[in-house]
């Protein structure tokens, strides 16, 4: 019976002991919620202040007029730059989010008369109402589906710069370094990888640049194209996060879509099939990564270039090549993200421009083997 009474004290002890540490464990639990809460709430507080206190003039009395020359060419991230500079707003990240959020565009380069005191919505209005004063100097002209080196020689003839002085500058791991500073959203990491032929293939966007001052170094001129990815790749950011891919992987879908497509095809359905293979586990066996790999250009491949020993060739790896082959364009770029519904595994282009698409190897073959004599036909005229 005692020995009874003593096992109900120490389990009642014990009981005790568990409900002091529970109520203990609940009460340590609380305070670090709360300090978390507390936290989280200041975080919001300060963030809404400080975004608030961006949005408002720089100084509401200071009615002076500073003058602000927008180069044409200027991304809206160059011309954030230069407002803050100017202490004409007070944050370039929140005016450049601003004006996403509201959808703005249209801005004009020109010189323009800008004060502290002028509130968001008045500068963007005077900013689509430049006008330019000088005429430009040169033009630059980057057609879509240029590589990099293709570039250089294009650069090369319109500067004072050799194309191997171009090629240097951009495959310069300390100017990339530079350059992922400046461009932390599209230029990452991924195109230091060892396996990638020039870090920056596929970041110059295809489009044409005017230059209104002699041109000093190489950075002027490539630049304004890295700003102009920047730009471009802004719009896709959603729809690259839904597809999982990386900003570099997307300029590398992109950049493939655009040297299969040719003027008639459908390139929404030629991203569909890359994806398609992509999910099966099945080799892209896309050309243009063969013949970007042999560093040369042909109308057609053969079985021995099929073998070329390199990561980008695509009919021996698996997957995405370590980085763009070129440079795509908006329409290349779209379509990476916004592929055809469908289970096409396979397409084949005629020299006419026709891309036929089929779902088998069989239907595939069969294509080919009914258009062949067309591509021989094609080389023997050429």
């Amino acid at each position: 019976m005692g020995t009874s009474n003593q096992n109900q004290k120490d389990y009642r002890a014990k009981y005790k002991e568990r409900v002091q540490e529970a109520h203990l464990v609940r009460k340590i639990v609380f305070i670090i919620v709360s300090i978390i809460t507390l936290v989280l709430i200041g975080v919001s507080i300060t963030g809404y202040l400080y975004i608030n206190s961006a949005l408002q003039p720089v100084n509401e009395e200071d009615e002076t007029t500073v003058s602000i020359t927008i180069p044409i060419g200027s991304s809206v991230r160059g011309i954030a730059n230069i407002l803050e500079e100017n202490d004409i707003i007070k944050d370039g990240t929140v005016f450049r989010y601003y004006v996403k959020f509201k959808n703005e565009s249209g801005f004009q380069a020109g010189d323009y008369e800008l004060s502290p005191s002028m509130e968001l919505n008045e500068i963007i209005a005077h900013l689509k109402t430049g006008k330019v004063i000088k005429e430009a100097l040169f033009s630059i002209t980057i057609p879509e589906g240029k590589n990099l080196e293709q570039i250089a020689t294009i650069l090369s003839n319109k500067t004072d710069f050799s194309e191997e002085e171009i090629i240097e500058k951009l495959d310069s791991e300390a100017y990339v370094k530079e350059l992922m500073k400046q461009y932390p959203t599209i230029i990452t990491e991924e195109v230091l990888n060892k396996n990638i032929r020039h870090p920056l293939e596929g970041y110059l966007f295809p489009a044409t640049y005017q230059y209104y001052d002699v041109i000093k170094s190489i950075e002027e001129v490539v630049e304004p194209m890295i700003s102009k990815t920047e730009e471009m790749v802004s719009g896709f950011v959603e729809q690259m996060e839904e597809k999982g891919l990386s900003i570099h992987e997307f300029i590398t879908m992109a950049s493939l879509i655009e040297e299969e497509a040719t003027e008639k095809a459908d390139r929404e359905k030629i991203s569909s099939v890359f994806y398609n293979r992509i999910s099966q586990n099945m080799p892209l066996q896309t050309d243009p990564t063969v013949l970007y790999s042999l560093g040369k250009h042909q109308v057609q491949i053969t079985l021995n270039d099929l073998e070329t020993d390199s990561p980008y060739n695509t009919y021996i790896n698996i997957g995405l090549p370590p980085g763009p082959i070129a440079s795509p364009g908006e329409i290349s770029m779209a379509a990476a993200v916004n592929p055809a519904n469908g289970n096409f595994l396979y397409f084949y282009s005629r020299p006419n421009g026709e891309t036929i698409f089929t779902k088998t190897l069989a239907e595939h073959n069969n294509v080919k083997n009914k258009y062949k004599h067309e591509w021989d036909e094609f080389k023997e005229n050429e």
